[in-house]
Parts: C-alpha cells; sequence; structure tokens
C-alpha cells in the first residue's frame, strides 16, 4: 500500500486474518522427531496474525477468522467494523489458504462436494460441487477520511458488508438462496 513498515510501529492497526484448513499443522506433527517447543505455537491460527501485529508493531485487534470458505470475505467485514468503531485506525484484512495434504481433498471428494467437471456453476442448475483454491491476499483498509487527508491511493470503497449463516438450509455444501439474497441485501 505504499506505507514503510517502520511507520505503522505503535499505530491502532487491526490484523484480521481468515486462516483455514489445518493441513500444515498436520505435517508439521506427523513425524514425532521433529516436534519442537515451537511446534504448538507455530502453527496456531492466533499466533500467525500475532506475528504479524509483532513484526510491525501493531496495537490493535489481532484475529484469526475461520469461517470456512468465506473467512477472508469476513475479515474485511470485521476490519471495516474495527475502522467503523474506531478501535482502530488502519487493518489489515486477507486471508490464506494452501492444500498441503491429501486427506482434505480425499473427504471433500468422498463426501461428493468437488465438482466431478472440475468447474463452480455457483446458483446454476448445472451445479454439481465447487473446485478447491488456494492462495493468499491481504488489503489496508483505512477510514475513507483518513486516507484522504493522508494522501494514499484509494484503489476502492467499501460501502457496505454484512454477514450471516445460512441456519436450516437444504445442506452444508449447498448455499441457501434466501439467506444469500438476505445477506447481500443488507451489504447494500
Amino acid at each position: 500500500a505504499g506505507i514503510a513498515p517502520d511507520e505503522l510501529s505503535g499505530i491502532r492497526a487491526a490484523v484480521m486474518m481468515g486462516v483455514y484448513c489445518t493441513e500444515y499443522q498436520t505435517i508439521s506433527a506427523a513425524n514425532p522427531d521433529t516436534i519442537d517447543a515451537y511446534s504448538v505455537t507455530g502453527n496456531a491460527h492466533a499466533v500467525a496474525v500475532g506475528r504479524i501485529a509483532y513484526l510491525l508493531g501493531l496495537r490493535g485487534p489481532a484475529v484469526a477468522i475461520d469461517s470456512a470458505c468465506s473467512s477472508s470475505l469476513v475479515t474485511i467485514h470485521l476490519a471495516c467494523q474495527s475502522l467503523r468503531l474506531r478501535e482502530s485506525d488502519l487493518a489489515l484484512a486477507g486471508g490464506v489458504s494452501l492444500m498441503l495434504r491429501p486427506e482434505t481433498q480425499i473427504a471433500m471428494s468422498k463426501w461428493g462436494m468437488l465438482s466431478p467437471r472440475g468447474r463452480c456453476h455457483s446458483f446454476d442448475v448445472h451445479a454439481d460441487g465447487f473446485v478447491r483454491g488456494e492462495g493468499a491476499g491481504i488489503v489496508v483498509l483505512k477510514r475513507l477520511t483518513d486516507a484522504i487527508r493522508d494522501g494514499d491511493r484509494v484503489l476502492a470503497v467499501v460501502r457496505g458488508s454484512a454477514i450471516n449463516q445460512d441456519g436450516r438450509s437444504n445442506g452444508l455444501t449447498a448455499p441457501y438462496t434466501i439467506a444469500q439474497s438476505d445477506v447481500i441485501t443488507r451489504a447494500l
């Protein structure tokens, strides 16, 4: 975002990161001979966000979020709330998902969650599952008035966000149209 890391030390900056799955944890614990003092803390999701806050010297909330596929979107919602409530003046929001072991893929395949055609068809009559992906990304968020005041380059404005849960629906792996429409309406 064009901000030098040493300029961040001591500011109220939130770190909200979506961390989904524990495949790295299972790799680390697979061989008892390689377990050391850092095996637990080095794999804890809370410590991952804490390390970012520690490295940059940030003084705002640091929270790891696991809400499955929506984890990164939830981090943006919570980061925006933190900014609106003025508990932070800057927020790092994002997430990471890596496919490091075959067990998760195998289990999801056996459950019938994955598309046998290898393509997603969300909200479509041809929907037959989803396709896993991996990646990492972080956005830097500020209140618009602060970004303008500070001369920051503004690439986008988040005008609204909302989160919810489907509740009782047609199953864990299929979105519930009524709940999805409701959350979109509330965000708009």
